[in-house]
């Protein structure tokens, strides 16, 4: 029986995915700073913050392959959060790479975003995709296998309260408002949670090894079309629903990152290089 740990296994993904894992046989550890709802019986659960190295290695020793779910995980949070961000999804990562490494865990499966290589998606965007960057670098150096997913608009049961339909839903529900946290020309393709997580188990393959791959649903769905959906359910004039432009998130789709190419810049009265190493040597010699 092969042991999988999920880091942020609590968590709105990360809990559905562990409970898969465990239906399929695996043994599971859940490592997360809240206990989850329910627990199943081949899952063992592990306390911590990602930041607690000592009670990361507890959770990590002995698994065959490791899911990481742990940090922040939504833009707008991100957003009035940077120091935050950073510490949990770049630095928080490092700790899990060194850990792995340490006990040679076979790969090292990471939950990244569609935002990670955009122009959109602020503080979050770029946490991932320096976490990408390390995991990457990590595997060219030292060996550690690994598997990047992007996710895309994920939805369902035990969503977290700042998700994207959950929002829209809450607040039909509490404030009889029909408020859409983007333009009138955004387009989605949702993905329920627990095909995504489906979706995470079939990674587990060898041939997804060291590869980049891309979650989201099949079908484009129109924030207008989602809107007027929702206005009917919830009989809320159609005039009534609000379209709030947010430019951390993309409308159609996410804007490819452009590289920031830099300007040489010289000054005109330069050290003359071989003086300048005659005087440094002279310089060791005294001292």
């Amino acid at each position: 029986m092969k042991t999988i740990t999920v880091l942020g296994g609590s968590g709105f993904l990360g809990s559905h995915l562990c409970d898969i894992l465990s239906d399929k046989g695996y043994k599971v550890k859940i490592f997360d700073l809240n206990k989850p709802k329910k627990i199943k019986k081949n899952q063992k659960i592990y306390k911590g913050n990602i930041m607690n190295t000592k009670k990361l290695s507890k959770a990590i020793k002995g698994s065959d392959f490791v899911f990481n779910f742990a940090g922040i995980a939504d833009l707008d949070d991100a957003k009035i959060k940077p120091k935050e961000t950073i510490t949990s999804n770049i630095l928080g990562t490092l700790n899990a790479l060194l850990i792995c490494k340490k006990y040679k865990v076979k790969r090292f499966i990471q939950a990244s975003s569609i935002y990670a290589n955009t122009e959109e998606g602020g503080f979050y965007g770029r946490s991932k995709k320096a976490a990408e960057d390390y995991i990457e670098e990590y595997y060219n150096t030292f060996g550690l296998q690994y598997t990047i997913i992007r996710f895309g608009s994920v939805y369902g049961e035990n969503a977290n309260k700042n998700n994207g339909i959950l929002k829209i839903i809450n607040t039909a529900i509490k404030n009889k408002k029909l408020i859409y946290g983007g333009s009138k020309n955004a387009q989605r393709k949702y993905i329920h949670v627990k095909n995504a997580a489906e979706a995470c188990v079939l990674v587990l393959n060898n041939k997804y090894k060291n590869q980049y791959l891309t979650i989201t649903g099949t079908k484009t769905v129109k924030s207008l079309s989602l809107m007027n959906f929702f206005s009917d359910f919830f009989q809320i004039p159609k005039n009534k629903i609000k379209y709030l432009k947010n430019e951390s998130h993309y409308d159609n789709k996410p804007t490819p990152f452009k590289p920031r190419k830099g300007k040489n810049f010289y000054i005109k009265n330069t050290i003359s290089f071989k003086e300048s190493l005659i005087r440094l040597v002279n310089e060791q010699r005294s001292n």
